[in-house]
Order: structure tokens, then sequence, then C-alpha cells
């Protein structure tokens, strides 16, 4: 008796499979067919199309970008270069309390709303235009989204710099819904940030409530990751519970010198809360943060570079404390004359970094910012940075869980299904790349640079990526909160 060979798109033969839970790596073969895993095992008896020898190489599920400001990006550029060629093939937009969705502007955009573009780039007055926009772009990687409280702020207050009225929460809430309804992954905050830190706990407690019956999560941009950090971690744990869903904390820090040790009082109060409620948190490789030039930062006491400025577009690439020498006047002074702009703080001790990306409630997010003319370098290079420094050459972590704060973990935890692990019927976003060679080559000197080794990057089941260049084809779309399940949900955090 012979039997028939099964057929598929693609054959990837004899990868060492990591599949996004955390479990050690074993020797497997995966056939895709129609954008899904259809077997893994021993598949010497199939045929394909296209077979990819792996050679001992890493596969994984491709990786998921939780913490992005893609949001317009996803759509002007929808080769998505910076993700795909880091074996990133769904990314998280909407974070920080800022989304391109859904806004009406009434003048220039509000700053920090300003990282996603000028005033054009927000035409989305409903989510669902959104969505229509981002599946009509056809991006290289999937989309899903959370919705900015910043940006609700905008459509209904002629003035950020206050606490919103129950009229205001209750036009908030009404478009929160709407959004939720079309399949919005949940609400995110920044609290830290002028437009919307005059918002008070009960304004977001209250807009956050109908976040659980939609299964949805709450993200923030804490009010500060400066001295008041632990105050902080309270009050995104209070509207978690009050709205009885689970909370992310955007890039935990210690940030600004006399905060630098304190990792570990900040991980033991999420240790803490994590008994009683979902929490959790993400972070970036690096020991430098980057957002738009904040005042109250520029104290002296830490290096700022200068990443764009619109008056001083020629000061971009300069440290703060030069540019105010050069032109004889104190650093405040020179930062009110550079805005608005852009901005690199020298602002974390390693030690913290290594400790908050080692924790085991910790996933990888980018918090690049494709608009910035020179971007910090995460945006191109934080998830082969994980791989390669942190996990290969500075032993912090095992590869696989490595690989399962990137996939497993964020689906999970976003509820993107059938994502993030690799399973017999689940999505193919898969990325195989050769864990002796991966490593980011982005610097803060030339931060647009490719990482080496990642080798393939499938999307859907589409070959996207390949040696270092894109295949051109792209094969990414809208992805909706998928239904949560107990278990997963109990995995999750």
């Amino acid at each position: 008796m012979h039997s028939h060979p099964e057929a598929a798109d693609t054959l990837i033969v004899g990868a060492m499979l990591y599949d996004g839970t955390g479990a050690p790596p074993v020797e497997r073969d995966v056939a895709l067919r129609d954008g899904r895993i259809v077997a893994i095992g021993n598949l010497s008896n199939w045929l394909a199309e296209t077979v990819i020898e792996a050679n001992a190489r890493a596969l994984a599920p491709g990786f998921i970008d939780v913490h992005t400001h893609d949001d317009t990006h996803v759509i002007r550029a929808p080769q998505m270069l910076p993700k795909i060629s880091q074996g990133v093939t769904t990314v998280v937009v909407g974070n920080c309390g800022i989304s391109a969705s859904p806004v009406t502007l009434k003048g220039d955009p509000p700053d920090p709303m300003n990282l996603l573009g000028e005033r054009d780039a927000f035409s989305y007055p409903t989510f669902s235009a959104y969505v229509d926009a981002v599946n009509a772009a056809r991006p290289a990687v999937n989309v899903g989204a959370l919705i900015g409280h910043t940006a609700l702020r905008n459509n209904h207050m002629n003035d950020l710099k206050r606490a919103a009225t129950g009229d205001e929460i209750a036009a908030m809430r009404a478009q929160l819904e709407d959004a939720l309804a079309h399949g919005a992954l949940g609400l995110s905050t920044g609290l830290a940030y002028g437009s919307a830190f005059e918002a008070s706990t009960e304004e977001v407690a209250s807009l956050a409530q109908p976040l659980a019956a939609a299964g949805a999560l709450y993200t923030t941009h804490m009010r500060t990751e400066f001295d008041a950090i632990l105050e902080a971690m309270n009050e995104a744990y209070h509207i978690g519970q009050h709205a009885r869903v689970p909370v992310v904390i955007s890039h935990l820090k210690c940030a600004g010198p006399a905060n630098w040790g304190r990792s570990t009082e900040v991980l033991a109060s999420l240790e803490s809360a994590r008994k009683y409620q979902p929490v959790g948190c993400d972070c970036y490789p690096y020991s430098r943060s980057s957002s738009t030039l904040d005042l109250k930062q520029v104290t002296g006491d830490i290096d700022i570079t200068i990443t764009w400025s619109t008056p001083h577009p020629e000061q971009a690439g300069k440290l703060i404390k030069d540019i105010a020498a050069g032109w004889g006047v104190s650093q405040q002074e020179a930062g009110k004359r550079l805005q608005p702009a852009g901005a690199v703080y020298h602002n974390m001790s390693e030690d913290d970094v290594r400790r908050i990306l080692s924790h085991p409630a910790t996933m990888v997010g980018s918090d690049g910012l494709p608009n910035d003319p020179l971007p910090h370098p995460r945006l191109w290079g934080a998830f082969p940075r994980v791989l390669g420094h942190y996990a290969r050459d500075a032993a912090l972590l095992p590869l696989e869980e490595a690989v399962r704060k990137m996939t497993g973990l964020s689906a999970r935890r976003f509820g993107l299904s059938q994502r993030g692990e690799v399973h017999v019927g689940w999505h193919a976003d898969l990325v195989l790349f050769d864990p002796a060679r991966v490593r980011d080559a982005a610097t803060f000197e030339k931060p647009q640079q490719v990482a080496e080794g990642i080798d393939a990057v499938w999307v859907n089941g589409v070959l996207s990526y390949r040696d270092g260049q894109p295949t051109g084809e792209r094969a990414g779309h809208f992805v909706a909160r998928g239904k949560r399940e107990a278990q997963a949900e109990a995995n999750a955090f």
C-alpha cells in the first residue's frame, strides 16, 4: 500500500521549532496551505510548490509588536519594512492615548498626536473608516488597534488642560463602544502628556467601563515613570479593578537618575497586583526613550538628543546641551525655541532594563516612531536585539522565553486569536531566523538599517520577506479582537 502524499503551498523542512509557548525547541517540518498551518511533524511524504530547507535554523511564530505608533504608517507606507525586516507580522497601533481614529481635528493635532503625522494624516472620523483604510492599503503586516483616550478627548473637548465633564465622558464612551463593536482591542491612555494629565482617575475609570463586556483591555502610558511611579501603577491597577478588565503597563521603565535601581520595587508592585487581577507590561530593550520634547524633562541631569524640530530642523541629531551652549542660552530656553520637537532621552539604567525585560510578565514592544526623521533604533531593531544581544550574547534569558515574550504571551493578552503560537489550523504567521546570526544593525547614529539573520517571514501564509529583502507580496489585514477563552485568559497574565 502506498499512502498518497499530502500537498501544501509551502513546506518548511528541518526547522528547530520554537512554538511560542516557551517550550524548548524541537525539530519539525511545517506545512502551510491557504494561509494556515496544516501540518507539523515529519512531513517527508508531503509535496509542496515551495520547499524551504531550514537547516536547523529557528522557526517561530511571527513576532507581535504590541507597542507601536504605526497607525498612519501601515496605510502610507504599507510595505512596513522597519517591522517585516525584524520578523514582525502583527502590529498593535493606538498606544499611549494617541490613535489615528476615531479622530476629528479642529486644528493641528495636539501633542503628542503629532507623532502620527500632520493634520492631513487624520482622515478617519470613525473607527470603521480606519479599518476600511487598513484593508484597502493591504499592509505587509496584520494590524490590531487600540483606541486612544487623548484622541477621544480631542474629539469632544475644547480644552485638553482640564478634566472631562460627565457629558464629554458619555460622548467619548459612545465612540469607544462603536470602535469596540468594530473589533478594537481596547483603550489606551497617555496620562503623562499635557493633553491628558488633567484627566482624573474617575474620568478614565468611567470611560473604561464598556471594555469588560467587549472582552477588551486597558493599556496605559502611566501618569509618571519618574519618582511617583508606584502611585502611578496603583492608579492603573485601580482603573483595571473598577472596569473589571486586564491592564497592560506600557513601556515599563524607571525614568530619571533618581529612579535608577528601583526596578526591584516596581516589579514587586506588579507581582503583588498580579495576585488579585490580570496585570502585565511591555518594554523595549534599550536604556534610552523617545517621544516629543517635554520641557519638564529638560532639567540638565540627563543627556537629551533632538531628533527633529519644526523651527530648527538643522539641530536634529545634536544634544540639547550643545545646542544651548551654541546659542548662549539655558537648556530650558533652548527647549522652548526648538518646540515643537522630538527627542531621545538618555534616562534609564541598563540593570533596570534587563530586570524588567527578563520578568515573566513582560512582553516586547518597539514603541518605534516611524515618522521621526532620526528615529530611535528600536523602530528597526527591537526584536532582533532581544534575540541576539540579550538572549544569545548576554544570556539574559533562554531563546524560547524571548520568543514567548514576542508571540504567544502577546497574542493571548491582546486577544489575537489563532496567532502567536504554532498549531495546526492556526494562521501561518511565521519567521525563520538564524539564532547564531540574528542581531540588530540599527544604531542611534544610523537607525534605519535592517536586522541581520531574519531569513524568511510569512504573513498569513505568504512569503513576504526573504534574505534581507521584501518579496513585494503584502498579505496583512486588520485583525479584530478575538473571543476570550477562560483558559487562554488565565495563561495570558
